[in-house]
């Protein structure tokens, strides 16, 4: 039976990568998280995010227990050298995602199974910074991680097909579930949840309902559990304008983000992490 890696490295300090540690840390793996930005914001989302869990009893062992599992470092080169499984969750920036990928397989074991948690990047592209891209493939974590359902693998051109039937039973170890697609565009839920996340904007835009009616309508009338209103300021809006600019220069004018989108990029309104987006957090 397929165990899960009792060696995982994370890199990127932020909230999917905090996330992800989390999940493995939970489940007795020894994590290692590679920080570039400050390492102290990095344990504080960590404990948040554990207290969290704690809070909905959904965390077996006691806070500093899990938390203990779990170191964070400032360079990729600290990383372990018996780490089973590395999962890059640095930004969605190509370049930046190559360059970690580049220097990490450097660092971990030759049969480590390298992922790259991306929303919409291509992993046949990214693999392509890789000296051995068998073992590399896409890991699509949501967020947040720890309480949500879905791990989306993406088979990149050069992945092994071992690969990702081992992958995926790590995913059910994990108490998530695997759906696996090739590697395309949007992969199959960004390229569904932002064409519905964009087309809300614009209703907004256009004055059509308010933000709290365009999401109750589809939390009652579809059984969304949140409204792609919601859902983008959760997400984060640059986030989600990065990835709807991506899915436009690939796939069509459907994805043009909206000019309201934009806007609130640039004055700052992100979504939760800045205290506004198309809801107030504060």
């Amino acid at each position: 039976m397929t165990k899960l890696p009792d060696r995982v490295a994370v890199i990127g300090g932020g909230r999917m990568g905090i996330g992800i540690a989390h999940t493995f840390a939970a489940l007795n793996a020894t994590v290692t998280v590679s920080e570039a930005g400050d390492l102290d914001a990095a344990r504080k989302r960590l404990i948040d995010s554990l207290s969290r869990a704690a809070e909905r009893g959904k965390l077996a062992d006691p806070i500093d227990v899990v938390a203990g599992r779990v170191s964070i470092v400032a360079s990729i080169a600290d990383l372990p050298g018996d780490t089973r499984l590395l999962v890059e969750a640095v930004p969605e920036d190509p370049a930046l995602k190559k360059r970690v990928l580049a220097e990490a397989e450097q660092v971990v074991p030759q049969d480590a199974v390298i992922a790259t948690n991306t929303s919409s990047l291509s992993p046949t592209d990214l693999g392509a910074a890789l000296k051995n891209p068998s073992r590399f493939l896409g890991m699509h974590f949501f967020n947040p991680v720890p309480a949500s359902d879905l791990v989306e693998i993406v088979r990149a051109e050069k992945t092994a097909e071992d690969l990702v039937r081992d992958v995926a039973a790590w995913v059910g170890l994990l108490g998530k579930t695997a759906v696996v697609v090739r590697d395309s565009p949007g992969f199959a839920t960004s390229r569904l949840g932002v064409l519905l996340g964009l087309e809300a904007i614009r209703m907004l835009e256009e004055g059509v309902a308010d933000a709290e009616s365009i999401d109750r309508a589809m939390e009652l009338g579809y059984k969304h559990p949140m409204g792609p209103l919601r859902s983008t300021d959760l997400v984060g809006l640059d986030i989600r304008l990065a990835v709807a600019e991506y899915l436009h220069g690939t796939l069509g004018e459907r994805f043009a983000p909206p000019q309201l989108l934009r806007d609130k990029v640039a004055r700052g309104e992100l979504g939760r992490k800045t205290g506004r987006g198309f809801y107030d957090w504060s």
